[in-house]
């Protein structure tokens, strides 16, 4: 006898939930997870990105990658972003490259399935946007792209043992 099942709405951020209590994930993971339950998850992916390939021009020092950075840490949109670079400023630019190429693997996944049930005219379980402004929530870094690196840009203070998955 086959019986049917009202499931419910897909919930998109389970995952995002999961890796935010996970005791084997770094903190500062954990943090960036936590930080990403209920944005929007397009926003989400491509912010987490952009931050990314940011820093990884900082370090890797290409022309104009302060300036970008300067550029996203002073925006006048909402403080997501800022969120996740405040959240790993000063761990190490190696693990903070490593934790935020972890957090957009999980939130690409997670753009897929919302395009996915989008497609299917259906809707995912309401999120609540945690951000309740479109606009920072306070003051914001001076756009100023001629600042210095300080030792978290190339001292590695290394994982201290963290079990990693």
């Amino acid at each position: 006898m086959n019986k049917v099942f009202d499931i419910g709405k897909f919930d998109l951020d389970v995952t995002l939930r999961d890796a935010a209590l996970d005791p084997n994930c770094r903190p500062t993971k954990r943090m960036l997870a936590n930080a990403s339950i209920g944005v929007e998850p397009f926003d989400a992916y491509y912010s987490a990105c952009e931050l990314y390939e940011t820093l990884q021009g900082v370090f890797q020092g290409l022309p104009n990658a302060k300036a970008r950075l300067t550029q996203i840490l002073s925006c006048h949109c909402d403080d997501y972003q800022r969120c996740l670079y405040y959240a790993l400023a000063g761990r190490g630019v190696v693990q903070m490259l490593d934790d935020l190429e972890w957090l957009f693997e999980l939130l690409g996944p997670r753009c897929q399935m919302s395009g996915h049930i989008l497609r299917s005219g259906q809707h995912p379980a309401p999120m609540v946007n945690p951000y309740v402004s479109s606009e920072p929530d306070g003051p914001v870094p001076a756009r100023n792209a001629d600042f210095t690196e300080g030792p978290s840009w190339y001292l590695d203070p290394g994982l201290g043992g963290m079990i990693e998955e």
